[in-house]
């Protein structure tokens, strides 16, 4: 992993999320606002220098703040919860929780409720969390337009969030690894068309990890505001957190590594299997530990699901891309990512720093040769 970790002392982080936070979350009413997140991996990798130039060029696309409709409150937010309409609101809302409370208690209270609607925006939204967390996590720390980013990121989830369709479970031969699930998650019949339409012809699922206890379907949403594992609604404690966290690292190194031969499926959607497991693995260490089995489920499910969606019958090789990334540091590999510019290939090059190793690099080379360079 970079050194860096986020640990730019120039202000250009605070100062790119300040300029980002007058936009909202969606353009177009459809496609993600990526910016928060790129130009905190650009920073995370070392590329601080590029930031401000890169968010020039971007800021061509995105769009103001939408309007408001009414404020979240807490009789009626049940109600505004998977509203798209209630960006702002839910924006709002979460900007007041982060003024009164600590901003690990505001997102411990939040993510079970928020955790089942993982595949809204297209993952997007957990990932954008993700990208926040790791900079609260991180020096500075505090700084306001930080704290202020989790608070988007959580409004656009609440805004987005939307339960996957229920699926059959299908045994897998024990011990499967994360890389043997994935080979096994069936594709959808039709691989066509956007990505809700592909997601309702979602029926089964290998069931991997074992579900975990009191995670079952159809389970009341916490009430936000109560200690994890308290009250009549809370989830039976979780026995093995540490091995949760660490079949979720496995989940996503084996999703970075399968990008490498399956990315020409779909190079942009596909990304999301590896980067939003990532983004929930990156949240773990600000999470009660009671979370991580729950937050393995769900980020297992939103990974299968991309999978399902978008990944080609077929792999290819990647003979050049591997040959490259034998003779290229993380560093080299990850600076290809920033000059190309396209804020996915930025993200998924920065989650498969995280993986680390040749298949990892080679797979985010295989980013930017796929994925057409930002214009």
């Amino acid at each position: 992993m970079n050194a860096n970790a986020t640990s730019d002392t120039s202000g250009i982080l605070d100062e790119a999320l300040q300029r980002l936070h007058a936009f909202g979350p969606e353009r177009l009413g459809r496609l993600t606002n990526h910016g928060p997140m790129a130009v905190e991996a650009l920073v995370h990798g070392g590329r601080a220098a590029v930031v401000h130039r890169w968010l020039d060029h971007y800021r061509a696309k995105l769009e103001d703040m939408p309007a408001r409709v009414a404020p979240v409150t807490e009789g009626d937010w049940r109600a505004a919860l998977g509203d798209p309409r209630r960006a702002a609101d839910w924006i709002d809302h979460f900007e007041r929780a982060l003024d009164e409370r600590p901003w690990q208690e505001v997102l411990a209270a939040w993510w079970p409720v928020l955790l089942p609607g993982i595949a809204g925006g297209s993952t997007h939204p957990v990932i954008r969390v993700g990208h926040a967390v790791r900079t609260l996590l991180g020096p500075g720390a505090q700084a306001a337009p930080r704290v202020a980013e989790l608070a988007h990121g959580l409004g656009y989830w609440a805004a987005r969030h939307t339960p996957l369709p229920d699926r059959t479970p299908v045994a897998l031969p024990s011990p499967a690894d994360a890389a043997v699930a994935l080979d096994a998650v069936a594709r959808i019949p039709d691989q066509d068309g956007p990505l809700p339409v592909r997601f309702a012809q979602l029926t089964t699922v290998p069931a991997w990890p074992a579900p975990a206890p009191g995670n079952a379907p159809g389970k009341k949403a916490p009430t936000p505001g109560k200690a994890p594992g308290t009250g009549p609604d809370a989830a039976p404690p979780e026995p093995a957190p540490d091995a949760a966290r660490d079949r979720l690292g496995d989940l996503v190194a084996a999703a970075v590594h399968r990008y490498a031969a399956l990315g020409h499926g779909d190079p942009i959607m596909l990304v999301h299997a590896a980067t939003a497991p990532n983004a929930v693995l990156r949240t773990l260490p600000a999470l009660p530990r009671a979370l991580w089995a729950p937050s393995l489920d769900a980020a297992w499910a939103a990974s299968a699901a991309v999978t399902a969606a978008y990944a080609p019958a077929t792999p290819v090789t990647y003979e050049n891309a591997y040959a490259e990334a034998g003779s290229s540091t993380f560093d080299e590999v990850f600076a290809r990512a920033a000059a190309h510019g396209d804020d996915h290939t930025i993200k998924f090059a920065d989650t498969a720093l995280d993986v680390g190793g040749r298949t990892a690099r080679a797979a985010a080379l295989r980013g930017v040769e796929l994925n057409p360079p930002a214009r």
